[in-house]
């Protein structure tokens, strides 16, 4: 059975969801005292993280083992997304320097694909146009604006051990005397490190049996081992930009808002949760004291029937009328980006803001065939949920240029940002009324490439139609 270690925001919801098909390993505290279950302090095959941002996690370990956690994972919700990472974890690329900033260098990974590599980490100055090779130590999700972070010497990263060949001997991340305790426990241990790799037990070590960090350090060995082999009759760093080997893989899955709601299901099976437990906790990092303050003092029974308290979360961490907000428009093939930011003019507490743009540039305003001129404004309204939302272009004189409806996976209202994933087909109602859907190629096209599940496509195409007949 493949082993899964899960940290994050989602951690008891996935770990209930997951650990039937999947042994989950190295729980921390808090999840050993959710479940009637034994976990044990056992070597990881996959990972499960959650991002930085909270809209998603990383799954990376071993290959056939991410294929299938990551399958799992996109069963979650309509709205969930998975996508493939060339720059895995622990994937070495024969990569070019194209620039260097303060405190490190941007590598060119394969000639689409950049990479960062900071300068404490690796030996020797780095410049621009130089040739080397790098290793991704922690990748970058598809939907951010972070490159992959690199480092110039090899490891083998592991929940329980690290080898890496940039350090010596052995060493332990735990406090005090526990350290001590794991560093000569290696000396008795029935596996050793490849000569010229160093040790680094990891926190989760401490609590592991014996035969666990044997299994743990064996493993490492190999995997250490199957490197050198792969890297050793492979093209040099001057030779052409190249992705070398990747002992590892790395899947992003990035939840929209109906596979939150489903993952607050799956936790209230285990734990008190609260509607939008999921979605609160995504919106704004300090908002996880003020959900985990709410289930310790009221139970379970009385958050039962609920709704999400849109409202309450709004007021306490915007947005709200005369705050900033950016329409950020994520593409279901992983790619993310801002339409811009704007103020919002409007705010209703039952779920609905109204953000205002004022438009920069020149140009033709998509589908609608109406210019696009400096100065113009670009109203729209955000629904929390909706699967829709309109935005009214107007000129500096208040004519109206056209209304375009971009149909999208259920909206999200965070603090500083409103987000959702474009489904590509759209609604546009020109200056003469005239109402027409368009690019419904595109979703067929996505659907095509697998970036769109035939239900997802089904949703999208009865909402435009749907939002059609209403115009």
């Amino acid at each position: 059975m493949t082993s899964v270690r899960v940290r994050g925001i989602y951690t008891t919801a996935l770990t209930e969801r997951l650990h039937d098909e999947f042994e989950v390993v190295q729980a921390s505290p808090p999840i050993r005292r959710r479940f009637d279950a034994a976990f044990d302090a056992a070597p990881a095959d996959v990972r499960v993280d959650t991002t930085d941002d909270r809209e998603g996690v990383a799954v990376s370990g071993d290959p056939d083992g991410v294929e299938r956690v990551a399958a799992d994972l996109a069963a979650v919700g309509r709205d969930a997304f998975v996508r493939d990472d060339d720059a895995a974890l622990g994937a070495v690329f024969n990569g070019r320097v194209t620039e260097t900033l303060g405190s490190g260098a941007v590598v060119d990974l394969d000639g689409e694909r950049e990479g960062f590599l900071p300068f404490r980490a690796v030996d020797g100055s780095v410049d621009d146009g130089d040739r080397l090779r790098v290793q991704v130590r922690d990748p970058a999700p598809p939907w951010s604006d972070d490159r992959p972070q690199l480092g110039g010497g090899l490891t083998v990263p592991g929940g329980l051990v690290d080898l890496s060949r940039a350090r010596d001997g052995v060493s332990a991340d735990a406090p005090g005397e526990r350290a001590t305790e794991l560093v000569r426990s290696t000396e008795i241990l029935p596996a050793d490190a490849p000569e010229g790799w160093g040790v680094r037990w990891q926190r989760a070590a401490v609590d592991a049996e014996m035969s666990a960090l044997g299994d743990a350090l064996d493993d490492a060995a190999d995997r250490a081992t199957a490197l050198e082999d792969d890297l050793r009759d492979a093209p040099e760093p001057d030779d052409a930009l190249t992705r070398v080997t990747a002992p590892y893989a790395t899947t992003w899955c990035w939840f929209g808002r109906e596979c939150r709601f489903a993952l607050d299901d799956a936790r209230r099976a285990v734990e008190t949760t609260m509607p939008g437990h999921h979605r609160t906790k995504a919106g704004h990092r300090s908002a996880s004291s003020a959900v985990d303050f709410v289930e310790a003092v009221v139970e379970g029974g009385d958050l039962d029937d609920r709704e999400f308290p849109f409202e309450a979360v709004t007021e306490q961490y915007g947005p709200v009328e005369g705050d900033e907000v950016a329409l950020v428009h994520g593409k279901p093939d992983g790619r993310c980006y801002s339409l811009g930011t704007g103020d919002v003019t409007g705010y209703d507490p039952a779920g609905t803001i109204t953000v205002r743009r004022t438009m920069r540039g020149s140009g033709t305003y998509d589908a609608l065939g109406t210019d696009r001129e400096r100065g113009d404004a670009a109203v729209t309204e955000l629904t929390e949920g909706r699967w829709w939302y309109p935005t009214v272009y107007r000129g500096e004189d208040g004519e109206r240029k056209g209304t375009y409806v971009n149909v999208c996976t259920p909206v999200e209202i965070f603090p500083d940002s409103v987000r959702y994933v474009d489904l590509h087909v759209d609604v546009v109602k020109r200056p003469d009324g005239s109402v027409e859907r368009v690019d419904e190629d595109e979703l067929a096209a996505a659907v095509d490439a697998g970036h769109v599940s035939a239900e997802l496509a089904e949703k999208a195409r009865s909402v435009a139609k749907a939002v059609e007949s209403a115009l």
